[in-house]
């Protein structure tokens, strides 16, 4: 039997995600359009060619501020409308799930549940964007 396609993509996200230098919290998204052919993948970390020392990464509150989110990278590689679904690892923050809405994803999985931020429900609720938490 194979998977389903939201599995297929929550996998491709998870692979994104071992690219994250972040040590505390690695995030990958993956966008299917609608032939759910991958459009995009993405991961958290910061913006591409800085680089940091080690001791960045061990103050975790002050590294948060700096991070661009996988969602946020994910997006940036394709035009509006473009994509269908949007797998990420962790549920988006509010910020990344109004900016999800604004580039008319559908349908939203995710696989584990971002404590500091639940609003994500509601802004998705509210833009009528099908969320799924998927898998354990």
């Amino acid at each position: 039997m194979r998977i389903s396609w939201e599995q297929y993509a929550l996998d491709i996200a998870q692979t994104a995600s071992s690219r994250s230098e972040d040590h505390h919290v690695k995030v990958g998204a993956c966008a299917l359009n609608s032939q759910r052919m991958v459009v995009s993948v993405g991961y958290n970390g910061l913006a591409s060619g800085k680089d940091v020392a080690y001791d960045f990464w061990r103050n975790r509150d002050h590294r948060r501020k700096f991070m661009i989110h996988a969602e946020v990278n994910c997006l940036s590689l394709f035009k509006k409308g473009e994509a269908q679904m949007l797998a990420v690892t962790l549920l988006p923050c509010s910020s990344c799930a109004t900016m999800i809405a604004g580039y008319g994803i559908s349908k939203v999985v995710y696989k584990d549940i971002y404590e500091r931020d639940t609003i994500a429900l509601e802004i998705f609720d509210f833009y009528n964007i099908e969320c799924i938490k998927y898998g354990n």
